[in-house]
């Protein structure tokens, strides 16, 4: 099963994304996707790993992704690697295919049915035009939570209580929250005044206050943060009973991640922006992260989930798959999260699930009463829309 042509798409209205299609002589074809710096990724796609795979074997997955190793980035989420993890996904989506199987069943079988999901309090335009992660990107709204829009973002900074709750009727008790992203002292990370800490911490307090311990608390902090600074965070919100706080500092930084791991009694979580099994190996021996977090469309694809899970198994540790970025990463890490053992609840941002993913792809993985579980059908089980390449602002290329 030859591979006879690489095909790639983004449009202009969602920037970041990429959506990749690898094409074998058998007929099967497989969808792949990832998120920021989607021009370089593109570019990597079809000048550097087209080339390296045409005329392969489909089927030889774990040595196509050795091929496509870049010389340099290989250790880092940079475009290369990106684009890499986009036609990894599609080679296991063409595998499960061929097999006549959902992915979850090709790695070995599913240990469970479905899982149950926190929530990523975005908006639906949340960092959707560039790829800064600033608040000038967030992409708020009006408020409020009605409907399908979910202004999350918005909804947690204004009436958080009435968010959690408006999560827990749909059966979501797990939520994740980046009030300090607001802070002043986030421009630079160097410390944060006391009036900025007690300012942030007033989301988490409203909730608790409402609904006591009926909600997992999840802080995020998007590496931000010096560790002076992640230290006075991390006491201010140990009382409030956090389920973790995620990415406390840049998570490159392994020995400020032990020091402040060894210096507070809230579960850290992080990861997400590192890709090579040496960066979350040192995370987790390390660093002593309680959670490694993963994007498996950012950090090798699916090839390297399965070895990062490994690790973290080793080390009695959960992993986590991160989403707040594209529908095809989504139903990739739920292929995963049900096939692997150690991952406890998958992410999903509600405020993309039901905003805009149904605008580009025919199967979504099924959300009922908190739990996730795949689409059904072989492979991820979802393919784009058809239609999409004849929109004005398509960028389609294909090498063959």
């Amino acid at each position: 099963m030859r591979i006879e042509a690489v095909e790639t798409l983004r449009l202009g209205d969602h920037p970041n994304l990429l959506w990749v299609r690898v094409h074998t002589d058998a007929g099967l074809t497989g969808l792949g996707e990832t998120y920021f710096g989607a021009g370089p990724s593109e570019a990597d796609v079809h000048d550097r790993i087209a080339p390296v795979i045409l005329g392969q074997d489909a089927r030889r997955i774990e040595f196509l992704n050795m091929k496509m190793q870049p010389y340099t980035g290989f250790t880092g989420s940079g475009a290369e690697v990106r684009a890499l993890s986009a036609v990894d996904v599609a080679l296991w989506d063409i595998a499960g295919k061929a097999a006549n199987m959902p992915l979850c069943d090709v790695l070995g079988g599913r240990t469970r049915d479905s899982i149950q999901v926190y929530n990523t309090c975005a908006g639906p335009n949340y960092v959707s035009k560039t790829s800064a992660v600033r608040p000038d990107n967030f992409g708020a709204g009006s408020g409020g939570t009605a409907g399908a829009t979910y202004e999350d973002l918005d909804a947690f900074l204004h009436h958080p209580e009435d968010l959690a709750a408006s999560l827990m009727e749909m059966g979501i008790f797990s939520m994740k929250i980046w009030p300090f992203d607001l802070a002043g002292g986030a421009v630079d990370g160097v410390d944060i005044s006391a009036a900025d800490l007690n300012k942030a911490l007033e989301p988490f307090e409203k909730i608790r206050s409402r609904h006591g311990d009926k909600m997992r608390l999840k802080a995020e902090l998007h590496g931000l943060w010096s560790l002076n600074a992640a230290q006075k965070i991390a006491a201010a919100l140990e009382p409030i009973g956090m389920d973790w706080i995620e990415d406390p500092l840049w998570m490159d930084r392994t020995e400020e991640i032990a020091e402040l791991a060894g210096t507070t009694s809230a579960p850290l979580a992080g990861g997400e922006t590192l890709a090579g099994l040496g960066q979350f190996k040192a995370l987790i021996d390390e660093g002593n992260i309680a959670t490694p977090i993963m994007d498996v469309t950012w950090a090798g694809g699916i090839t390297a989930a399965r070895k990062v899970a490994a690790l973290a198994e080793a080390r009695a540790r959960p992993i986590a798959f991160h989403d707040c970025s594209g529908p095809v990463t989504l139903a990739a890490s739920t292929h995963l999260a049900l096939a692997l053992r150690n991952v406890r609840e998958q992410e999903i941002a509600r405020g993309f699930y039901y905003g805009w993913y149904p605008d580009f792809v025919d199967n979504l993985p099924p959300v009922e009463n908190g739990m996730i579980t795949i689409p059904g059908g072989p492979g991820l089980g979802m393919d784009l829309l058809p239609g999409l390449l004849k929109r004005e602002d398509a960028i389609h290329r294909i090498s063959r």
